[in-house]
């Protein structure tokens, strides 16, 4: 074997793979180098030792020689990788679009976190509700407008899904008994559920999406979201009450904003308000909800339903307040939109807009 000629032909190896091939030749179990050692044992002692002598020579040049081109050749295949994949930092990066949250998602969690830093907790509810925690246990008899099928989305089930699917109760319990079931026209069901599951004192809002059965036009809409506050107490009062709404008209419009009561109606609450909050950029107020203390009749239903679950009547003596308010009316009046529809027609132009 030319021992020369060996190592040029390693040095010249054009890739890993032909130069595997030459391992093989020389070195592996039928190579060159190998099949001569095999014949040393047919020589005389002093040539065999000669020999023996230079085959290790050559065997240790030839794995040097082997393992210099295997490291030439992973460097070059480095080198080309690196050259192809390379990325000029000079250039301009490119700008992938993003998303973001939607508007009304946006101004319920500047909401949620006013109340949060005042203590309340969150929590929320079944859009799909029983009519006695949507109607009846809010105090709004059967003859009352509200119930009317021109404002309520009935739920009807037919057989198959009607055992499939049943209303929970505060407590796990099925409730689908309890009058129809209908798409919750407001948020203020979840008074009463958490009421019967839980004592007082607490104050907590409840976020969440709305459904009235109404045409749709530039301020009405079919669907839309609601921000319900709670808060029960002993000894609780309607000036707790303006203090939280102050607050909430100082966290939505800085320390200029004040908040505004006048007398109304509401079946849930007495007495009743409606509030507006002073929009001191705009020099002008904004009707944004309506509020009041807790009507006796709640606490009572409330109890009533406790004491049937077995549950000690929790509410004799309190007293507290509740409010309402539309997340949709917040952002039309403060942005100066148009239309409740656009809300959601999925129209990116106005969407990325509140992106910011």
């Amino acid at each position: 074997m030319d021992i020369e000629a060996a190592l040029e032909e390693i040095g010249r190896a054009p890739n890993l793979e032909r130069l595997q091939g030459l391992k093989v030749h020389y070195l592996g179990k039928n190579g060159q180098v190998t099949q001569a050692m095999k014949t040393l044992g047919q020589l005389p002692p002093e040539e065999r030792r000669e020999k023996g002598r230079v085959l290790n020579e050559w065997k240790r040049a030839l794995e040097l020689a082997l393992e210099a081109r295997e490291a030439q050749l992973k460097e070059q295949a480095l080198q080309a990788q690196l050259e192809q994949e390379a990325l000029d930092v000079s250039l301009p990066g490119y700008a992938f679009p993003s998303g973001g949250l939607h508007i009304t998602s946006r101004i319920v969690l500047e909401l949620v976190n006013i109340f949060r830093r005042l203590g309340f907790s969150v929590v929320e509810g079944p859009e799909v509700e029983s009519e006695f925690f949507n109607f009846d246990a809010l105090n709004m008899p059967e003859w009352h407008p509200a119930r009317d099928m021109q404002d309520t989305f009935w739920v009807e089930f037919n057989r198959a899904a009607e055992e499939a699917f049943t209303i929970q109760g505060p407590f796990g319990e099925d409730v689908t008994g309890l009058g129809g079931a209908v798409l919750r026209t407001h948020t203020s069901g979840m008074q009463i559920r958490y009421m019967i599951q839980h004592t007082p004192p607490f104050r907590i809002v409840v976020p969440g999406r709305v459904f009235r059965y109404e045409q749709t036009d530039a301020s009405h809409e079919a669907m839309f979201h609601q921000l319900e506050g709670l808060v029960v107490g002993p000894n609780i009062t309607m000036a707790d009450l303006k203090g939280a709404i102050s607050e909430l008209a100082r966290g939505l419009f800085g320390k200029e904003g004040k908040a505004r009561f006048q007398p109304t109606f509401f079946p849930f609450v007495e007495p009743g308000v409606q509030f507006a909050m002073w929009w001191p950029e705009r020099q002008k107020w904004l009707e944004l909800g309506g509020a009041g203390m807790v009507h006796p009749y709640l606490f009572k239903a409330v109890d009533d339903y406790r004491e049937r679950q077995g549950l000690p009547r929790a509410y004799e003596g309190m007293t507290g307040w509740a409010f309402g308010m539309g997340v949709e009316r917040l952002a039309l009046l403060r942005y100066g939109i148009p239309d409740i529809r656009y809300f959601y027609q999925n129209r990116l132009s106005f969407l990325r807009q509140f992106r910011g």
